[in-house]
């Protein structure tokens, strides 16, 4: 009986220890240096410019193979643009706030280093624009890139660079696209 509950606990130990290899749970935040491609207003005098926001939220990492994992997020993101009107002198900015829940392949070329790509949806919650584009759609499709870099066993860096593949905008012919910069740490 003693070594059927030793085994019985040797087997629990060891499974709670793989699965804690297997998933990983944190937080990141960083920057997005947004902006908007297409042409918002055909036929104007207008400069198009990015703007810099912020994204953050919740990832996980599920380690299916040696270098090869799935990083599931959850984030809060802004992006949009900044249109200057130049025959008028008038700049407005166009800001859009996303839940967005990027799905990434990641294949570690390194113990550290490691490639990332994979597809996002976004639902838009919130919408500051002060230059109407249209009605602005409620969801975004797009496709992200990027690299990460682990400095710890914890602590990561990401860059990646976003493309929407659906218009912004029912009424422009406007997609998002986004360079973000995070750090991130994996609680569990």
């Amino acid at each position: 009986m003693k070594k059927i509950i030793l085994a019985a606990v040797l087997f629990i130990a060891t499974s709670a220890t793989i699965q804690a290899q297997l998933l990983k749970i944190g937080v990141k935040a960083g920057v997005n240096f947004a902006s908007q491609t297409g042409d918002a207003f055909p036929n104007q005098n207008i400069d198009k410019e990015g703007i810099t926001n912020f994204h953050a939220g919740l990832v996980a990492e599920i380690k299916l193979l040696e270098k090869f994992s799935i990083q599931p997020e959850l984030l809060y993101s802004t992006q949009g643009a900044s249109y200057k009107f130049k025959d008028v002198n008038q700049e407005v900015k166009n800001d859009l706030g996303y839940i967005s829940i990027p799905v990434m392949a990641k294949i570690y070329l390194s113990k550290s280093f490691s490639l990332e790509v994979g597809p996002q949806a976004q639902f838009l919650v919130s919408d500051k624009d002060n230059v109407r584009l249209g009605d602005t759609k409620t969801f975004d499709f797009g496709l992200n890139a990027g690299l990460g870099l682990k400095l710890t066993e914890s602590i990561f860096v990401q860059a990646r660079y976003g493309i929407g593949l659906t218009e912004a905008s029912k009424d422009a012919d406007v997609r998002n696209s986004v360079i973000q910069l995070s750090a991130g740490i994996m609680l569990f």
